[in-house]
């Protein structure tokens, strides 16, 4: 019988440092799980502009700046990948939304796992499902 080991891990290309590291493991978990999946290893790493740049430019061929960039690698419903989080951009966007860093940084993580899970945003419709899945999941957090 195999032993399946879910992991999902910080990682600091930046000065910035998350709090409540666990908290955020956990609930990240609990939304995995409640939606029917489980966690493999999933790594987050924040970063700065810069350096999310510079991976838009050399894997999807973007000159632009973003928040975030995945790199999926589910199996079935086991989830699998890499999360880079542009600091910087999570700063500005909590500025141009009004909403607080923390605020913006949680819906920007939760984001990139539920693509983990197959939800889109590139129509109107599917871009509605997903700001749902990300509001269900900041409230589960914040309650």
């Amino acid at each position: 019988m195999a032993i399946r080991f879910s992991m999902i891990l910080f990682n600091y290309e930046t000065d910035f440092i998350l709090k409540e590291e666990q908290i955020l493991k956990d609930w990240i978990m609990n939304v995995v799980q409640e939606n029917g999946f489980e966690v493999g290893e999933i790594n987050y790493v924040f970063c700065d502009d810069e350096y999310l740049h510079k991976l838009n430019i050399e894997f999807l061929k973007h000159d632009t700046l973003t928040d975030i960039i995945s790199f999926d690698n589910t199996l079935g419903k086991l989830l699998n990948g890499d999360i880079f989080i542009s600091i910087d951009r999570i700063n500005d966007n909590a500025k141009d939304y009004k909403v607080t860093f923390e605020e913006e940084l949680h819906r920007v993580m939760i984001h990139g796992v539920l693509h983990y899970m197959g939800f889109k945003d590139k129509s109107d419709d599917d871009k509605k499902e997903m700001r749902n899945k990300e509001n269900q999941a900041l409230f589960c957090l914040n309650n």
